[in-house]
């Protein structure tokens, strides 16, 4: 099992905007120190919690910060963006990086930020689907492209200048292109499918249960198999919420005391996704009634804490729940005490997954 990171991220609105900006880059400079192989980032443009109002800048400002670790956009959210400048921009960072990316996308999640973008009322898969395709395209192809789509058109036939190069958008350092990858936020997830078809790979959210989250191991088969390829479970990242610390005390006030890093970031998707009509993503089992889902359930069923050995533990259960996975994301969260914070990343990277490995490895010899 692979070490990641994933952060959205999330913090409280009244912290300093530079400061929290410049927290998030620390963690993934120290991410990369550490060995953690990849690092995802979130973007949403309409929210103060959430500060990176785009993943790519945010990628690009950590170019030459990082030496070894993978980055990946966590999502780049297709419709509130124009494809070709997706396509232009995707590709530059793909260079930048020399092939040190991964190119996460969704149809984005927020609501406000679709309104904003005057999305809320369209089909915004329907949005994605012409995004990425014309994307692909226009790296498959060359100019002047002509792309006729519901939502966009690109085309350079009318300015095109092949002797100097005007009208042609770079193509991408990873050829074709740079693997794709899904975030995975619904049970059963047909979305899951659809990416497999088309040879691209699943995240699974950190805020679903992990019943939900083993649902989507047998979709993605499906669509690898609908595709004419085998699934490898190497390929599946999880995303998941764990703390850990030298003595279980402060584990338990840090991860799950309700003044905490940790509760803040679940109150606050509470509010949003129950507040969106998604009560079931926190529930365990469906028939639970919507009054049951307290923010002391959800810490207790999504947070994972404690000391190293009470962490390992709880790692290979959780595995055990939903079958194996190539590499686990640990989730971002506000850093409210940066000792314990780089404490516990420390001690994932050092102690944790060389324990969960040597058991994974013992038990398949």
């Amino acid at each position: 099992m692979r070490l990641g990171y994933f952060t959205m991220p999330l913090h409280p609105p009244s912290r300093d905007y530079t400061e929290v900006l410049k927290e998030d880059r620390e963690a993934i400079v120290l991410a990369d120190a550490l060995g953690y192989v990849e690092a995802f980032v979130g973007e949403h443009v309409t929210d103060i919690a959430e500060p990176v109002t785009s993943c790519l800048t945010f990628i690009a400002s950590l170019i030459d910060r990082t030496q070894h670790i993978t980055l990946g956009t966590g999502t780049v959210n297709l419709p509130n963006n124009h494809p070709a400048q997706v396509a232009a921009q995707v590709a530059m960072i793909d260079h930048l990086l020399e092939g040190r990316f991964l190119f996460g996308i969704s149809p984005g999640g927020l609501l406000s930020d679709a309104e904003a973008f005057g999305n809320l009322d369209r089909d915004r898969t329907a949005m994605f689907v012409e995004a990425i395709d014309q994307v692909l395209a226009i790296w498959a192809g060359d100019a002047p492209y002509d792309l006729q789509g519901r939502y966009w058109s690109v085309t350079t036939r009318r300015t095109m200048n092949a002797a100097t190069g005007q009208g042609s958008i770079v193509k991408p350092f990873q050829r074709p292109h740079p693997p794709i990858v899904v975030t995975a936020v619904a049970p059963f997830s047909k979305g899951v499918v659809a990416a497999a078809e088309r040879g691209w790979t699943p995240i699974s959210a950190n805020f679903l249960q992990p019943v939900w989250v083993a649902s989507h191991w047998p979709k993605y088969q499906e669509g690898c198999a609908n595709g004419g390829r085998s699934a490898d479970s190497a390929d599946w990242r999880v995303a998941k919420s764990v703390f850990v610390a030298d003595d279980d005390e402060t584990a338990q006030r840090y991860a799950k005391g309700h003044d905490g890093p940790y509760a803040y970031y679940f109150r606050s998707l509470m509010t949003k996704l129950i507040g969106n009509g998604r009560p079931e993503l926190f529930k365990h089992d469906r028939s639970l009634p919507d009054a049951a889902i307290t923010l002391d359930y959800v810490l207790d069923s999504l947070v994972i804490c404690g000391t190293v050995d009470s962490v390992v533990e709880q790692l290979l259960a959780f595995r055990d729940a939903i079958g194996d996975f190539g590499t686990l994301l640990y989730a971002g969260h506000d850093w409210a005490d940066p000792v314990l914070a780089r404490r516990s990343m420390e001690l994932m990277a050092t102690e944790v997954m060389p324990r969960v490995n040597a058991a994974i490895a013992c038990a398949v010899g």
